[in-house]
């Protein structure tokens, strides 16, 4: 199984450590989503930025629809997070 390092809360620093810390707010804890992209920060930003636009941002649909949108999703790709 490939190892891929990731940035522990201990060393984050900067982006990083805004992004851990506002996912733990968001979600009392970080996902193994998140913490794969902690060592490229600009990767880390733009995608934490593009969930909170596509999950939070203006839209027609309700919190609760995208939601559902999601689980719809990541059940039809075979994620089981």
């Amino acid at each position: 199984m490939p190892h891929i390092r990731q940035v522990s809360d201990d060393e984050a620093e900067g982006d990083v450590k805004r992004e851990l810390d506002a996912a733990v707010k968001r979600a009392g804890r970080v996902w193994h989503i998140v913490r794969i992209m902690t060592p490229n920060a600009a990767a880390l930003r733009a995608s934490m930025g593009m969930y909170r636009a596509l999950m939070f941002g203006d839209c027609p649909l309700s919190r609760r629809q995208r939601e559902m949108l999601a689980v719809v999703v990541s059940k039809t790709n075979g994620c089981h997070y």
